[in-house]
């Protein structure tokens, strides 16, 4: 591991917005931040896409980020506080109410109707009608993980890179897809 001054002039060229140094930090506490994941999920998949949100997440707020504690331990805060939200959507998307047992209760077929599987097409083509708008090498990860639902590791053999590049391109391709998607309420 880095010694801590050379760590701590990482992160402050970080904060000041060094591609590079982003990429060190990423490198450094990837694995780290994975086995965090892992242990909690149990998930491959999910471990891995939490990871990326939680590099997303902690370089856009970096600048919050306060040198008087460590680095690591921040990084896993962030990534303990990911997991738990997405605990709880999976637990208030699966725990029904009142209300909706019964309705549950009185619906015969729960095979979507023609207008809800309508929809839910439009929203795929509008989807992947936003993923064509990507630049080719963020389109390329995007495919590669979302629709071919390849690990880092595979997409690194198969774009011929390295992972953290992999994971570079992935994080900067889900933040662009998100502001695209964002400004036309999707």
């Amino acid at each position: 591991m880095a010694k801590p001054a050379a760590l701590d002039e990482k992160i402050t060229l970080a904060q000041r917005g060094d591609q590079h140094a982003f990429r060190y930090l990423l490198e450094l506490f990837w694995s780290d931040v994975l086995g965090f994941m892992l242990q909690r999920t149990q998930n491959e998949n999910e471990a891995e896409e939490l990871t990326i949100r939680c590099f997303g997440k902690a370089f856009e707020k970096i600048d919050s980020y306060n040198q008087d504690y460590g680095f690591k331990t921040w990084l896993t805060t962030i990534a303990k506080n990911l997991h738990i939200d997405q605990v709880r959507k999976k637990t208030l998307s699966t725990v029904p109410s009142e209300a909706n047992h019964e309705a549950a209760q009185n619906i015969a077929d729960n095979a979507p109707d023609p207008e809800d599987d309508l929809i839910r097409k439009q929203r795929l083509k509008t989807l992947l009608d936003n993923i064509k708008t990507l630049k080719p090498h963020y389109r390329e990860v995007i495919q590669l993980k979302y629709l071919q639902e390849l690990s880092i590791k595979q997409m690194a053999k198969k774009l011929d890179s390295s992972e953290s590049t992999v994971k570079v391109k992935l994080m900067r391709a889900r933040k662009l897809l998100a502001e695209i998607l964002a400004t036309q309420n999707i």
